[in-house]
């Protein structure tokens, strides 16, 4: 259990038989009342973003969660396997639960996190930046660059991201895997 007062970005909470983690906090203090928590939770199944206010010295059960490093393997149906780099484990880790999955190859590491009491994996994230080669994409005209004009691209993994027109197939850039978008070019 941990009291209210005690709540930090990046703890995980169960509440209402669901998991949350805390992506934003605010002790307010009132003219008059009772200090009180304004939380900001971020359901870890759905990803919906839920907004509470507790008393101070109000209990909630927290939850030990563990970031571990993990190699992408291969995809069978709709999962993906996984090995503990530590123990060389694998595991199948389910399509929804892994976050910027389109930019996933062969190889990467993640970093899975797990309930650590019953061992089950709450998410997949990748890193924040990857860098992967365009497979497909329109030849740019030569100095067509004074717009920031883009233009569809192919990447390796079967991602379709939008690029400027100077970038060529068979280029490595680097793509932020949040929001898809791409970021630069790798030299």
């Amino acid at each position: 259990m941990i009291n209210s007062q005690d709540i930090k970005n990046g703890v995980c909470i169960r509440m209402d038989g669901r998991l949350y983690f805390v992506i934003e906090f605010l002790h307010v203090k009132p003219g008059k009342g009772n200090t009180i928590m304004r939380v900001k939770f971020k359901d870890v199944v759905d990803g919906r973003v839920l907004e509470r206010r507790f008393n101070i010295g109000e209990k909630l059960e927290d939850v030990r969660v563990e970031r571990r490093p993990y190699q992408f393997l291969y995809q069978e149906g709709t999962d993906y396997i996984f090995m503990n780099q530590e123990t060389f484990e694998q595991i199948p880790i389910s399509h929804d639960l892994i976050t910027g999955v389109d930019f996933l190859k062969e190889g990467f590491i993640v970093d899975v996190v797990s309930d650590a009491s019953t061992d089950t994996v709450l998410f997949a994230e990748l890193p924040t930046k990857v860098e992967l080669t365009v497979a497909y994409t329109e030849p740019g005209l030569k100095g067509d660059t004074a717009t920031n004009t883009l233009k569809p691209a192919k990447l390796e993994t079967g991602a379709e991201i939008r690029v400027p027109l100077f970038i060529n197939e068979g280029e490595v850039i680097r793509v932020d895997t949040r929001d898809g978008s791409y970021c630069e070019r790798v030299r």
